[in-house]
């Protein structure tokens, strides 16, 4: 009698993991927007509820990412930066609470200074990562350059890095000690030690910058995501932040292979969500990718968060609810891409008196901003002055002030050759949420307008020849060959947005020498003291300068209107 014994071979176990993404948060952590005072969309609160569906089906084989830009934006995280700082951080807190595996840093943390974000960093319970971000004392990295995290036997290496622009954007004592590689060179250098130390089965770039190179601020690629992702190889999957727009494909890499690159978009309203499949072989075999952007704005926001930060939640509220002055007319930056406004002109005005200076810069920070009339609140502040700038005067010659108006309103207007053409230098096909990004050709913060100096646009005319400034406000000669005491917010006075560079034909390294004096507190800060001091407001429009003709931009300003605000 024999036994047939029959064998059959095994199936190679898989294993599942799923890397969920949230970047540019922007304080966005509870589903209420704090500033205009009425429900928001997306939110942290939204998040940790997908994130927990998520867990019931994949448990600790959910890998939780932030990519950064989150220290800045509502007043719920301004509060616990500046305010609050007693208390532990309130953004810390809720990335431990949430599970965080790691984190990367990204400009706007860094533009909350040293004592914030590091107070930060050492708060929460997971790295905080940033290759590029290096100490100027030993050479080495800041912050960790990457991480490696383990699930069901699978080893997944994680580096970080940060846009290298931050020079020309923030004031030098927010980074000081501080410098950042560019970003290419950097994950050159760390992908082959992450290759002979780890020896990683996914190699994810968590980078907080976008995806287009080609245009570069100051000497800096600020959006470098995808050149890295092409030139550098190794990298299975680059996780994108930073400009705001989502994005989702599989990219071809020099090499010949492909990357999966991804980016949420801003303000917590997407996240990104990567199924990694892997078959678990002797060395791991089959490696699939399946990602997709999923929108969360119509998730309930989770209870058990709400119920855990209950507390915090009505400290901000008690916060934006200070009354701070009162103002006799509703006010808003909608007229702002038209002519002159009361809303810029109220910003001119306090810049000009605070400072001394006989000139102001400004722009629309918030691309569609309404203060209402009335009582004014601790949140209105945040829509009058949107980000923590500081207050720099500045040495500008008439003809540097010249050049730098041509180059604002060159990104700003088109160049009209018909009474039936544009304004505006609007895009074609918006790219994303974010309108001030995404309907204009170029970001409307950028478009600074000046005040104590009489002038007209002329948008028939090219970049060069579209600004002719008539005298000084008090009706003093303007000279180009003169110098002038010029205010303008830090962001613009480091190069932000490249008018001082490119505009006025300083050189980036030459910027700090011009710089007079600068404040020690944020703009907002002073604009919020002056309202408190004047008790009333009837801020106007100042009227020093126009687009012509006339005859033109008058209706051209309707028909572009309509089309930004339908």
């Amino acid at each position: 009698m024999s036994t047939l014994l029959s064998t059959v071979a095994a199936k190679p176990k898989t294993t599942t993991i799923k890397i969920i993404q949230t970047s540019d948060i922007h304080g966005n952590f509870f589903p209420y927007d704090f500033i205009n005072r009425c429900p928001g969309s997306g939110s942290l609160a939204r998040v940790h509820a997908y994130v927990e569906e998520q867990r019931k089906t994949y448990g600790e084989n959910v890998i939780l990412l932030d990519n950064g830009d989150i220290l800045q934006g509502q007043p719920s995280v301004y509060y616990y930066n500046f305010m609050n700082t007693e208390a532990p951080h309130l953004c810390a807190e809720m990335l431990n609470y949430m599970g965080y595996s790691v984190g990367n840093m990204g400009n706007h943390d860094i533009e909350t200074g040293h004592d914030v974000y590091d107070r930060w960093v050492k708060q929460c319970k997971f790295p905080i990562l940033g290759a590029n971000v290096v100490d100027t004392a030993t050479g080495k990295p800041y912050l960790p350059p990457y991480t490696t995290i383990k699930r069901d036997g699978i080893k997944i290496t994680i580096l970080g890095l940060i846009t290298p622009a931050i020079p020309a954007w923030l004031p030098e004592n927010l980074w000081s000690g501080l410098r950042f590689e560019d970003m290419e060179e950097c994950a050159s250098k760390w992908v082959p030690i992450i290759k002979k130390t780890e020896k990683p089965d996914i190699l994810i770039g968590l980078f907080h910058s976008g995806r287009d190179a080609s245009r570069k601020t100051g000497d800096w690629k600020e959006n470098a995501s995808l050149e890295v992702a092409k030139n550098i190889p190794g990298f299975d999957i680059v996780l994108m932040g930073h400009d705001h727009q989502t994005f989702c494909k599989h990219v071809p890499t020099a090499n010949g292979d492909y990357v999966l690159a991804a980016n949420p978009g801003g303000n917590g309203n997407y996240i990104t969500d990567i199924t990694i499949t892997v078959t678990k072989e002797k060395p791991v075999g089959n490696i699939n990718f399946d990602a997709q952007v999923v929108s969360i704005k119509d998730i309930e926001p989770s209870q058990a968060f709400m119920k855990h930060f209950e507390a915090q939640y009505n400290e901000v509220e008690q916060f934006v609810s200070q009354k701070i002055g009162t103002i006799t007319e509703t006010i808003e930056t909608r007229p702002a891409y038209f002519g002159s406004s009361a809303f810029i002109d109220f910003i001119h005005t306090l810049q000009l008196s605070i400072s001394g200076a006989e000139i102001s810069f400004a722009a629309p920070l918030s691309f569609d901003a309404t203060i209402k009339k009335g009582d004014i609140f601790m949140s209105d502040m945040f829509n009058l002055y949107k980000y923590e700038n500081m207050l720099y005067v500045m040495n500008l010659t008439g003809q540097e002030i010249k050049d730098y108006l041509e180059y604002s309103y060159s990104i700003w207007t088109s160049q009209m050759t018909s009474p039936d053409d544009n304004l505006l230098l609007l895009r074609s096909k918006p790219t994303g949420e974010d309108k001030s990004r995404s309907v204009f050709a170029f970001p409307s913060y950028n478009f600074d307008s000046a005040a104590g100096i009489i002038y007209t646009v002329d948008v028939t005319k090219p970049k060069g020849e579209k600004i002719n400034i008539k005298s000084l406000a008090d009706g003093k000669p303007f000279d180009l060959q003169r110098t002038y005491r010029v205010a303008l917010n830090s962001y613009r006075g480091n190069g932000g947005g490249e008018l001082l560079t490119k505009g006025a034909g300083i050189p980036q390294n030459e910027l700090t020498k011009r710089i007079v004096s600068a404040t020690n507190r944020d703009l907002r800060y002073y604009l919020m003291e002056y309202i408190k001091q004047q008790g009333t407001l009837s801020p106007r429009a100042l009227n020093q300068w126009q687009f012509i003709p006339e005859e033109w931009t008058t209706k051209a300003a309707e028909r572009d209107y309509n089309l930004l605000f339908p």
